[in-house]
């Protein structure tokens, strides 16, 4: 079942009222800490977490806003449709000149996609500094309407979705999962070729330091 919220113009709804929420909530922040993106990032992902319940009103049936810190999501929710949201909240500041953030790995997506009741979304929240963060822009999406022209696989166990300019978002809304998801098949199967590649070079490297010091007399 394709979900209420993204497959029509709910989730923009939701964009909206997140970007008015943060916008309009009360000084959250010191002056030293504002200098900080993760202080910041902090503080942005607590507020969402204490209102997104309210934001989402009957859009949700049950609602959850704890989790461990290396878990999968922040937020997560079932809809009135008995489909099951996982929302990892993202924050980036729009005056830094580079920023690659994780998304999740391609082996938890791929085993939590096995079912087509859950959903794995991002919100990627948009800010820059005015004394205090003023957010200028949201994004409330399924990991699957972000397009692979901006994403790139990190070498972090099975591999990393990642963001490959955070100052570079595409969008592609409505867009398929399956579609989606052959496109990751895709890049992962390019992907690990490339490591075995630079693994076979770092073994060839080592091989010659233990030559090496094997050559060497003891002292």
């Amino acid at each position: 079942m394709k979900s209420a919220i993204f497959y029509n113009d709910v989730y923009r709804e939701i964009e909206t009222k997140v970007k008015e929420m943060l916008n309009s909530h009360a000084v959250f922040l010191s002056p030293r800490s504002t200098e900080s993106p993760r202080a910041v990032g902090d503080a942005i992902e607590s507020i969402v977490r204490d209102e997104f319940d309210a934001i989402l009103g009957d859009l949700s049936q049950e609602y959850s806003a704890k989790f461990a810190r290396r878990a999968m999501a922040d937020i997560a929710f079932t809809d009135r449709n008995g489909l099951y949201y996982i929302v990892d909240v993202k924050t980036h500041r729009t005056d830094t000149h580079f920023n690659m953030p994780n998304l999740t790995s391609v082996q938890r997506l791929a085993r939590f996609y096995e079912d087509d009741a859950n959903y794995f979304v991002l919100l990627l929240i948009e800010y820059h500094l005015d004394e205090q963060p003023v957010v200028t822009d949201v994004h409330f999406i399924p990991i699957e309407f972000l397009s692979w022209e901006c994403l790139t696989i990190g070498a972090l166990g099975w591999g990393q979705i990642q963001i490959s300019n955070a100052n570079r978002i595409i969008i592609n809304p409505g867009y398929a999962r399956k579609t989606w998801m052959l496109e990751l098949c895709d890049a992962v199967l390019a992907f690990y070729p490339r490591e075995i590649a630079k693994i076979h070079d770092r073994i060839g490297y080592f091989e010659s330091v233990r030559d090496f010091w094997q050559s060497k007399h003891d002292d």
